[in-house]
């Protein structure tokens, strides 16, 4: 399934998968940036047809951003409109102020929401980006998929979710949190494995180029880096020394494109000075 849509997965990922959604638990990927979190969920909606809500978290995420919120505007516009119309019109207003009329519906609440094909996948994009607080208010959704808004009571889902939490683990999630989760370390890809992901997504490669931009990309890996390089990094170097009409890795090229590979001046300026780039350089 997940093959058929140029995602190639291991064995591993693609039993963490099937155990969550025959348990109906929601997924915890961990990993460094860069693995392919985010890009399964991607993957995982088209396969399967169904919508894709996602919530990219950040420092300082709440309620009003992640859940829902209060339409103010169109509050204050029936709000005249009823003071103009008399009496009747207020009362009414006054009953039907806080209804879903007025609600906008942000990603959590989305999620909960299911269409003709089913229930959306939900994916919680870099959850440790979020502040501890935020982590509380998932419990309730996790547990029970529902949302308590004051104003309205319940809203639950008829049918759960698929949900995928990733974390680049810059801090530590709660335990309460990952007990609701089946959870799973995503690493980064073999050297075969890797190469398969380069070819599915670069058919015209030719095998000997696809072959060294691995063999290099994994050493780099095996330097002390502040940002090793992860897939979308290989891929993106990939395709520009395709477009350089490169067909043989030299020192030349790799000092013109390195700033496609690594981020980071210190990395660069560690690579340069490693065995790896000397070797290069005599070859």
């Amino acid at each position: 399934m997940l093959s058929k849509n140029l995602y190639i997965a291991d064995r591993s990922i693609a039993t963490s998968l099937f155990i969550s959604f025959q348990l109906g638990r929601p997924i915890f990927l961990e990993g460094e940036a860069g693995v392919g979190k985010t890009e399964l969920a991607r993957v995982l909606s088209i396969a399967l047809r169904r919508n894709l809500v996602r919530l990219q978290c950040y420092e300082g995420l709440d309620i009003s951003s992640a859940v829902y919120e209060w339409n103010y505007s169109r509050q204050m516009i029936a709000i005249r409109l009823a003071e103009a119309s008399g009496d009747q019109e207020q009362k009414k207003l006054n009953e039907n102020i806080f209804s879903k009329k007025y609600l906008i519906s942000r990603p959590l609440l989305q999620a909960l929401e299911s269409t003709a094909n089913g229930p959306p996948i939900l994916l919680i994009d870099e959850l440790d980006r979020a502040d501890e607080p935020f982590e509380a208010f998932l419990l309730e959704l996790l547990s029970e998929f529902q949302v308590t808004i004051p104003e309205i009571g319940t809203i639950k889902a008829d049918k759960p979710p698929i949900v995928i939490i990733t974390s680049n683990r810059t801090r530590e999630i709660h335990d309460a949190l990952k007990r609701r989760c089946l959870y799973h370390w995503l690493d980064y890809p073999t050297a075969s494995r890797e190469l398969s992901i380069l070819k599915t997504q670069l058919p015209d490669i030719s095998e000997q180029l696809a072959v060294e931009i691995i063999e290099f990309v994994q050493s780099v890996r095996q330097l002390d880096l502040f940002k090793s390089p992860g897939i979308a990094e290989t891929i993106d170097w990939a395709k520009s020394l395709i477009v350089l009409e490169t067909q043989k890795l030299n020192i030349k090229i790799i000092n013109e494109t390195m700033g496609v590979l690594l981020k980071y001046q210190d990395d660069i300026h560690t690579l340069t000075n490693s065995d790896l780039f000397t070797k290069q350089l005599n070859s």
